[in-house]
């Protein structure tokens, strides 16, 4: 996808943490997401597999047809998917924004956590939408960083989560377009466009989410940036592990802590 920029870049543990966060979150968010058999569903920017696993697996017998512009992704995705034994998805290299498929190819385009990432969310969108036979849907899916607070508060671990946010600004992307889907949606075409929030809420009596969301996706996302953060100025070394310790702290038994996703679907 052109005019992608990966902030958390592409190491093993990222993939590892991408794979906790499908597996943590399977339920919360993807659950209404089903396609029938014989449809022919285009995911669009699948990265390293890990919601295409989740999308196979809840559609079997829909045809899935898979696009990353990283090889290296695509391959670790193949890879995933051989090993689950899922037979309904192929997979090909591709930008969102020059995707060389007919008009009307397909019945349903999927997206996760691939819009925070490029510079022109909306332009993509409309890219997309010739894609669509008419009547076609569409789904997307998006976190929003500023949509995170915890217990104990901690000004640290608030700046922390804010200098990612910066650093993904600043490669062109934004960490907080959860909250614009529909516009975005919208404004790119599509009709009957609807949006979801879908809260994580965390406390000692969910221990799967303590360890599978606070502390295995979100903080070890933000954790990851952490040189970067530091290399260029935005938090001194001490205060970033401050704020990075405050938000390990809410897994505690007396921690809590919060985060809104939101799901979007339209129609061409």
């Amino acid at each position: 996808m052109s005019g992608r920029k990966y902030v958390h870049g592409y190491t093993e543990r990222e993939s590892d943490r991408l794979s906790d966060q499908a597996q943590t979150l399977t339920g919360l968010l993807h659950d209404d997401t089903r396609y029938p058999a014989g449809s022919r569903v285009l995911e669009a920017g699948c990265g390293t597999g890990a919601q295409t696993i989740i999308l196979a697996h809840n559609s079997p017998k829909a045809r899935i047809t898979s696009v990353d512009i990283s090889e290296a992704s695509l391959e670790e995705a193949k890879q995933r998917v051989l090993g689950e034994g899922i037979t309904n998805v192929t997979f090909e290299a591709g930008d969102i924004f020059d995707l060389r498929y007919e008009p009307g190819s397909f019945d349903h385009i999927f997206l996760c956590f691939v819009l925070e990432h490029l510079a022109e969310p909306r332009r993509a969108l409309e890219r997309l939408r010739p894609l669509l036979r008419e009547g076609g849907t569409i789904t997307a899916i998006e976190g929003d960083h500023g949509s995170a607070y915890f217990h104990p508060d901690s000004a640290h671990a608030r700046r922390a989560v804010g200098c990612l946010v910066d650093l993904q600004r600043e490669m062109g992307g934004n960490a907080l377009i959860g909250r614009e889907l529909y516009p975005l949606v919208a404004g790119a075409g599509y009709r009957d466009v609807r949006v979801s929030p879908r809260m994580v809420y965390v406390d000692a009596s969910r221990p799967d989410l303590v360890e599978g969301f606070t502390r295995l996706t979100f903080t070890a996302m933000v954790e990851g940036v952490g040189d970067d953060v530091v290399n260029r100025g935005m938090m001194s070394r001490e205060d970033w592990e401050r704020g990075i310790g405050d938000l390990y702290r809410t897994s505690r038994p007396d921690g809590v802590f919060c985060y809104t996703f939101f799901k979007a679907t339209g129609k061409k």
